[in-house]
């Protein structure tokens, strides 16, 4: 690994995780508890296009374990991780698919992200009630992941024609 991949680790990581924590800054009326925009899921897809799936995967481990440590404790941290896991892996099998745009890797990461946090949340708490909230985190993370779809492709836009 040379010395810009390093740098892109580094400053990619780091994004990732400032964008975490402006999300805690921002107040959302909440329909489900512990919804969220995924702004750091912005950084992980743009990783995905700009770099390769070896260091998406790298970047979204080490967010996830230093953001959970510093914002979330560690019941936010096991569900960030199985969130993150879940949609990493639909992520990085649609895109090597290559039928799937940019936006439409997103969506599917912002939908998956969502249904591996409830599952752990409903294994966690043992209610199956918990699948009630499905149909709005569906509807969230669709709406999420292409909002976020749509703030990848553009920025990578700009790294893809700045370096």
């Amino acid at each position: 690994m040379g010395e810009k991949n390093v740098a892109y680790y580094g400053l990619f990581a780091a994004l990732a995780i400032l964008m975490g924590y402006v999300e805690l800054l921002i107040p959302l009326p909440l329909l489900v508890p512990g919804m969220k925009l995924g702004l750091a899921n912005v950084i992980i897809v743009i990783v995905f296009y700009f770099m390769d799936t070896r260091a998406a995967f790298f970047i979204s481990l080490v967010r996830v374990l230093l953001s959970g440590l510093l914002f979330a404790g560690f019941a936010g941290l096991l569900y960030s991780l199985a969130g993150a896991v879940f949609s990493f892996c639909i992520m990085a099998l649609l895109k090597r698919t290559e039928q799937f745009s940019i936006i439409g890797v997103s969506i599917a990461g912002g939908v998956f992200h969502n249904i591996g946090q409830i599952l752990v949340a409903a294994m966690v708490v043992e209610n199956i009630r918990m699948m009630y909230y499905v149909p709005f985190l569906l509807f969230f993370g669709v709406s999420t992941g292409a909002v976020n779809g749509i703030m990848a492709k553009i920025s990578l836009g700009y790294l893809n024609r700045r370096f």
